[in-house]
């Protein structure tokens, strides 16, 4: 009894020992079991086997072998970096500003994965994001140096796919990947960009006056016919209506003339048959005479009517067409300046290429930006030739409509007049002509007297001595120079026309005076010996 009283503390302590020592061997292997969150890489360093110096782990867990091997953590939280690239060369040696940002962050990709442990453990984020930018601006300068300014600013998908690639490629060497790329805005010191979109601006501009000046010229086109049909459906329904007023007319005189003759016809006796007969055949005679009188001045009134309608139609028409006429050719010389304005920016265009090209190894660039300035100014001149013609055009155009409406007008009007002169005349249609000269004979006599009105008369001598009647030579001189001008009736009678009795007559001519040696007088000629 005393031995067992004894043994069992020592038992009982070794059974303590070693629930404590697998209590310590739990806790350092519950310590050494790592497991990795889903936002960080756990890196495993040591004696991890083979050739690798780490082992990285993205998700899961792993055990850590105490003395042998450690631990630590890489984070995948994204970092910004705003990268302000200045003065960058591009392709033409034109110096660009590109602003942009990027976001980048540690890879998963094993391999990359393996790289950021190799160069990136245990650095600050501070650094890495120092590391990084000097990478980004050196692939931005490069990949700028590739492209030109037209490649850089218009195809801004190519651009970025390009600082994607090389961007991507060296900063996979430290361990970290490109996860978004942001170009603020891409500017030039030489304005060579803002010109290109200002040009692009003008471009579009033009392009929609053109549009709408096009449409604008489709509207009045179609007003114009529109306005042409409804002035010529017009005129027809007023022709067909006046037409429809005569003949209706021409049956009730007709009608009048049956009924009467059928009245005088009842009232006779049997009587005066013979009479009756007689009367009857007279008034049919007369009735037919009437009656073709009437037809033959219808017919001839119709025919009148047609032919000053289709003159006036065919005026019309041929100011229509020239109308026509100038508006293509004002068109046609308008294409014909913008395609020699275009072909001028085409040559412009190559001869700079050409120059460009020629001065690439010598670093001109305010050459180039001073070709860049003279092609817009050369643009802008296009433009404002292009504009000169095209306002030029338009007022040619309404000059000819308006010429045109104007000759329509007066054609209207004069064979309106024509018309109501002839109805004045009556039956004595020859008076028309007649009067018509009568209208045209102050301008006639204003032709006569400026036959003599330009004589040149360097000197006139008159010898005045007077005369029997009382009167001087001068006054008689002047007197018979002014009676020279043909009268009004003589000028008349050349032309061939009787001047109608209310313009009255020419007097009889009085015999010149005889002088006392039976010879009239007559003004001396101009001799050295008179006094001027």
């Amino acid at each position: 009894m005393i031995i067992g009283f004894v043994s069992a503390p020592g038992t009982l302590g070794l059974i303590v020992g070693v629930v404590l020592m697998l209590l310590f061997v739990l806790a350092i292997l519950v310590r050494q079991y790592q497991r990795c969150p889903s936002n960080r890489i756990l890196v495993k360093y040591g004696r991890v086997g083979g050739q690798q110096a780490a082992r990285c782990i993205h998700g899961g867990a792993t055990f850590v072998v105490p003395l042998f091997q450690d631990f630590a953590y890489l984070s995948l939280e994204p970092m910004t970096i705003d990268i302000d690239l200045t003065s960058a060369l591009s392709k033409k040696n034109i110096r660009v500003s590109v602003p942009s940002t990027f976001t980048i962050g540690i890879s998963t990709t094993p391999t990359i994965m393996n790289n950021a442990a190799e160069r990136l453990l245990g650095l600050n984020e501070s650094t890495v994001s120092h590391q990084a930018r000097d990478i980004i601006l050196g692939q931005m300068r490069l990949v700028i140096a590739t492209l030109s300014i037209e490649e850089i600013n218009q195809d801004r998908e190519k651009f970025l796919d390009l600082v994607n690639k090389n961007v991507g490629f060296e900063l996979n060497k430290i361990g970290l990947d490109v996860i978004n790329v942001n170009i603020r805005d891409i500017t030039d010191e030489s304005g060579y960009i803002e010109a290109i979109g200002k040009k692009a601006a003008a471009e579009a501009i033009n392009k929609a006056k053109v549009e709408v000046a096009d449409q604008e010229k489709l509207g009045a086109v179609g007003e114009a016919n529109a306005f042409r049909l409804r002035e010529v459906q017009v005129a027809e329904q007023n022709a067909q209506s006046t037409m429809g007023q005569k003949q209706a007319e021409r049956d009730q005189r007709i009608k009048v003339a049956s009924l009467e003759a059928e009245g005088v016809s009842g009232e006779a006796t049997a009587s005066r048959e013979q009479d009756v007969a007689v009367a009857e055949q007279t008034s049919l005679a007369h009735q037919g005479t009437k009656a073709a009188d009437m037809e033959k001045r219808i017919k001839v009134a119709e025919l009148e009517a047609s032919a000053v309608q289709g003159e006036n139609e065919s005026r019309a028409n041929i100011a229509q067409y020239n109308a026509t006429l100038a508006e293509r050719e004002a068109e046609a010389k308008r294409r014909g300046e913008v395609a020699m304005a275009n072909a001028e920016r085409d040559v412009l265009q190559a001869e700079k290429d050409q120059e460009i090209a020629r001065l690439e190894k010598d670093e001109l660039a305010q050459q180039q930006v001073e070709k860049a300035k003279t092609e817009v100014n050369a643009e802008a001149e296009a433009e404002r030739i292009r504009r000169i013609a095209r306002g030029e055009a338009d007022a040619i155009l309404a000059k000819y409509l308006a010429e045109a409406k104007g000759v329509q007008s007066v054609l209207e009007a004069k064979a309106k007049g024509y018309e109501q002169l002839l109805d004045v005349c009556g039956d004595q249609k020859h008076l028309a002509p007649t009067l018509l000269m009568v209208e045209k004979m102050p301008e006639l006599v204003a032709e006569q007297v400026k036959a003599i009105q330009n004589l040149k008369i360097d000197k006139i001598t008159v010898w005045d001595s007077g005369s029997d009647d009382g009167q001087n030579g001068t006054a008689g001189f002047l007197r018979s120079l002014i009676h020279s001008l043909p009268p009004m009736h003589e000028l008349a009678k050349q032309a061939g026309i009787d001047l109608p009795q209310v313009l009255g007559a020419v007097a009889a001519k009085a015999a010149a005076p005889k002088s006392g040696n039976g010879a009239s007088a007559a003004p001396k000629t101009d001799t050295p010996a008179a006094s001027e």
